[in-house]
């Protein structure tokens, strides 16, 4: 294999394989840092490798792909009819108004609707949440507990639903077979923004801030042919500073290095669109020229759908579906999900090993594993150096007592011993002075015989 490789250095392969019989050569690399050498080496053939990229796509193209997508917003904003819109499906059938009498939920419910949807061979398998009820009866001017209460139940069964399929996926990836694991996570979430004119709503910042770090989040102001160009700029500003006060962080399409200028371009014409200031329509209308175009018609003439003159509907498409789908589902797997699993492992009281799957100098290694040893002989000696301390100072109060009671006994048998020698030199100096060592019991009766007398 050698023979069909050369120095990057030079072309001029010799019959050893290496230009001018030399060693390969190296990449520029700092070899104090422990990272191993890059040796770059320019092919004098087709090997194949080149063809990954194909093979990638048959596979993809063979197991297909899985999308989720979520829209909340207040009723009436034309959520269904932006989804048909999107996917150029009647994903959602034409709803029927409720009569006024009708009475309507107080709560969010989370709807989901799934589609298998084809193009040019490639499968894609589409769910849409929804939302209903969101927001719906939430009064921004009213303090009181029940708005409060309101307020909670608006945002909280969305980002419940949300965790709930992070567990899903994290208990199928900790099963043993893991052969059918199904993400149902969700890749993108579009908010619809009530056209106001004015700046958002405090029901809108709050769920996007309890939301912000879970989903990927793409505001978009909704029926924008209600809003003038000028209105819709200056909207568009107003809802950016908010975001930007807030610390909310929306999805912003990746930049990549060695793009291409048109890539550049058009990834920094997407952004300045943001938020998507969008018209939905599914209905085909005819223009005053003759043209046949999704749109809406109205007496001072038709707006169109795909036109970009008109709204951002084309961008916003453009970067949910035709450019930043994969990137979407990405960020998804590994920012959103990978900080949600780190955060909920770690209040389990599971703690990652920070030695594991580091890359560690050998020498370095060994130092530390010296240095531990080390301490942990000192360590030892310490421990035995206090126990053979205290068995010596208790050996010593044990040598102490049993002194102080033997000079006790001795002190004791001292005494006995001088009380006898007292003793018998008491009986030795009566002995010697004649007197008796008990008295006369003859005076004792003969003073009793002189008494009866």
């Amino acid at each position: 294999m050698t023979d069909s490789y050369a120095s990057s250095r030079n072309g001029d392969p010799s019959q050893n394989g290496f230009a001018n019989s030399s060693s390969p050569s190296l990449a520029t690399t700092n070899h104090t840092s422990g990272i191993s050498p890059v040796i770059r080496k320019k092919l004098m053939g087709y090997v194949g490798f080149a063809n990954l990229p194909n093979q990638v796509h048959r596979k993809s193209v063979r197991k297909g792909f899985q999308f989720t997508a979520m829209v909340v917003g207040e009723s009436g904003l034309g959520k269904s009819t932006l989804i048909n819109t999107l996917f150029n499906t009647t994903l959602y059938p034409p709803k029927e108004p409720l009569p006024p009498a009708a009475e309507r939920p107080k709560t969010v419910a989370i709807e989901s609707i799934g589609a298998d949807i084809e193009e040019n061979g490639v499968r894609l398998h589409l769910t849409v949440v929804d939302t209903p009820g969101f927001g719906d009866f939430v009064n921004n001017d009213d303090r009181n507990a029940e708005f409060k209460w309101l307020f909670v139940r608006s945002w909280k069964p969305i980002v419940e639903n949300i965790e709930s399929r992070f567990d899903s996926y994290l208990e199928q990836e900790n099963r043993v077979n893991r052969t059918k694991v199904v993400d149902n996570r969700v890749h993108a979430c579009l908010y619809f923004i009530q056209p106001t004119g004015h700046s958002l709503k405090q029901i809108d910042i709050e769920f996007m801030r309890r939301l912000h770090t879970k989903v990927n989040l793409i505001p978009v102001i909704a029926k924008a042919d209600t809003l003038t160009d000028e209105e819709i700029a200056e909207f568009k500003e107003r809802i950016l500073t908010d975001i930007a006060h807030h610390k909310i962080h929306i999805f912003q399409a990746p930049t990549y290095e060695n793009e291409d200028e048109e890539t550049i371009a058009e990834h920094e014409e997407i952004a300045s669109k943001i938020p998507f200031a969008v018209v939905g329509s599914d209905k085909v209308v005819t223009t005053p020229d003759g043209r046949r175009v999704r749109g809406r018609v109205y007496p001072w003439g038709v707006v169109e759908v795909d036109n970009e003159e008109h709204c951002d509907f084309v961008k916003l498409r453009q970067m949910l579906v035709r450019t930043y789908m994969e990137e979407l589902r990405e960020y998804t797997n590994d920012v959103l999900y990978e900080n949600w699993r780190t955060e909920k492992l770690l209040s389990m009281g599971v703690a990652q090993d920070s030695t594991v799957f580091k890359e560690i100098n050998p020498a370095a290694r060994l130092q530390e594993e010296r240095i531990q040893h080390d301490a942990k002989l000192a360590k030892m000696e310490a421990e035995m150096k206090m126990v053979f301390q205290q068995k010596v100072q208790e050996k010593e109060a044990k040598l102490k007592q049993s002194e102080e009671e033997l000079y006790a006994r001795h002190k004791e048998m001292k005494d006995a011993l001088d009380k006898q020698r007292a003793d018998l030199e008491d009986k030795k100096r009566k002995i010697e002075s004649g007197r008796p060592l008990t008295p006369e019991k003859a005076s004792t009766g003969r003073k009793k015989g002189f008494l009866r007398a």
